[in-house]
């Protein structure tokens, strides 16, 4: 019995999408892992750029030949490498706000817990935005592969609903997450502390909007 190829291919666009994501990526989490991780930073960070330089096309490359069996995968993967590198968006940008703006704000002891959780959400939101506005132009372009297709007002509509479900699945469990973690210790955490807490959240948050977000986008945003 006869398994039937798919018609999928793989182009030099692909590739030089690949490269850029994978510079992207590695761009983005040098800061991220200074932050949250000095030890490891300090060990690999010159190695970390040059590696998703190659890691993400190679990737890309091997679930193409994965999907010339199963075509879904092919694009699962075009999906994952601009997944991860909108999640680090989102965390670089959560770093950066919470370190600028969250020692602007003084959290008495009795209501520490509920002061860190909503502006942790206030700026788990600002990150997400930022995060989205930079995925509708890379799954549109690359991704679900529509950039002869013309915006319209129904597929910005259609976006934005998908987009919003996934905003408030990203947001509420990130902040449940963060919640979990930090529990009572909100009094006396320093800012670097709450915004490392932050990531952890916010990466939770990400892998189950993420999920939402490509059932959406494929089946009723970019469908065929």
């Amino acid at each position: 019995m006869s398994t039937k190829k798919t018609e999928i291919k793989i182009t030099q666009r692909d590739y030089h999408f690949a490269i850029a994501a994978g510079l992207l990526i590695g761009l983005l989490l040098l800061p991220i892992l200074k932050t949250n991780n000095p030890g490891i930073f300090a060990k690999f960070w010159l190695a970390i750029v040059p590696f998703f330089l190659f890691a993400t096309p190679l990737g890309l490359r091997v679930a193409f030949l994965i999907g010339k069996k199963f075509a879904i995968v092919y694009q699962i993967a075009k999906f994952g490498i601009i997944g991860v590198s909108n999640v680090l968006v989102d965390l670089g940008v959560l770093s950066l706000v919470a370190l600028l703006f969250s020692t602007q704000f003084k959290i008495e002891a009795s209501t520490a817990m509920i002061g860190a959780i909503t502006f942790y959400s206030l700026f788990k939101s600002i990150s997400f935005i930022v995060a989205n506005v930079s995925s509708f132009f890379w799954n549109k372009y690359w991704t679900f592969n529509q950039g002869e297709k013309k915006q319209s007002k129904s597929e910005f509509l259609q976006f934005f609903a998908v987009s919003l479900v996934g905003f408030l699945i990203n947001v509420i469990v990130a902040s449940l997450v963060f919640k979990l973690i930090v529990g009572s210790r909100a009094v006396g955490l320093s800012a670097v502390q709450l915004a490392q807490f932050g990531t952890l959240g916010a990466a939770a948050g990400s892998v189950v909007g993420l999920a939402w977000n490509f059932i959406g986008y494929k089946l009723w945003v970019f469908k065929k």
